[in-house]
């Protein structure tokens, strides 16, 4: 962290105020869950992963194939935000304060902040948000904020359809903001933060078309429709689960299909 500046503003973070924030390159965050007080951070050494250089294993392209999970976008923003909130072995703390999943949740509203969610259900459960990512969005660049998992590869299978999403969309930034041992993994390289802003400059400009309109091209083609309800997701984690790995074009095979040329 790099000089934070603390606010004594405990109401939602503006919409305006958060882009002119990412668009400098520095971020909010909150010492704890319960604190509702933000700082801003600028970090010296930034993550991202370059578009073309997403690492996917064999082992995590079986999984893409076999359509493990049903794969959502934007369905449960705040939901995913809470996940990655939630207290796990290792990390009992989190920065996503109240104050930060307000502000966060209006932009999202705002069509600025999107969220990937991935489903799994038993034999006789409905459908559980198992894994995700969510991040902020403008221009031709996306900011990771936080990502998690409760099933084993489900937050890795999120950042891969992320990263095909983008691509297809016309995106050409993928920042990860700090780097981690799992990003590295997944082909995150470090830059200083001088040399990240330069990315944002070059990434200032329109996309070819929305994360949305991306991302249904993966999950199903034919339809024109993105929407999602809990019935849908009963049907499609079932058929996921029995015989969505076996149909040609997939949504799993999609995605890795479309990845197999840069990992």
């Amino acid at each position: 962290m790099h000089s934070p500046h603390h606010s004594d503003q405990r109401a939602i973070i503006p919409v305006e105020t958060l882009l002119l924030a990412y668009r400098s390159g520095i971020f909010p965050m909150a010492d704890n869950r319960e604190d509702q007080e933000i700082f801003w951070v600028e970090p010296r050494e930034r993550a991202i992963i370059p578009l073309e250089g997403l690492h996917v294993s064999k082992s995590l392209r079986k999984v893409l194939r076999a359509d493990r999970f049903h794969v959502t976008m934007n369905h449960d923003f705040e939901g995913v935000m809470r996940a990655c909130a939630a207290p796990r072995p290792g990390h009992p703390e989190s920065w996503i304060s109240e104050r930060i999943v307000d502000s966060y949740t209006n932009l999202h509203k705002a069509g600025y902040a999107h969220s990937i969610e991935c489903w799994q259900a038993g034999d006789d459960t409905p459908p559980r948000l198992v894994g995700g990512l969510y991040g902020v969005a403008f221009e031709q660049v996306f900011c990771g904020e936080s990502m998690f998992s409760l099933a084993d590869n489900a937050s890795k299978v999120a950042l891969c359809w992320l990263v095909a999403c983008l691509r297809r969309a016309g995106y050409t930034l993928l920042d990860c903001q700090f780097m981690t041992d799992h990003l590295a993994s997944m082909g995150a390289v470090e830059m200083p933060q001088k040399a990240y802003l330069k990315l944002v400059e070059r990434a200032l400009g329109h996309t070819k078309t929305g994360l949305r309109e991306a991302f249904q091209s993966f999950a199903d083609p034919q339809a024109g429709d993105a929407g999602y309800s809990s019935d849908d997701a009963s049907d499609a984690v079932s058929d996921a689960g029995s015989t969505a790995g076996s149909i040609a074009g997939s949504p799993g095979k999609r995605i890795a299909q479309s990845l197999t040329q840069t990992s």
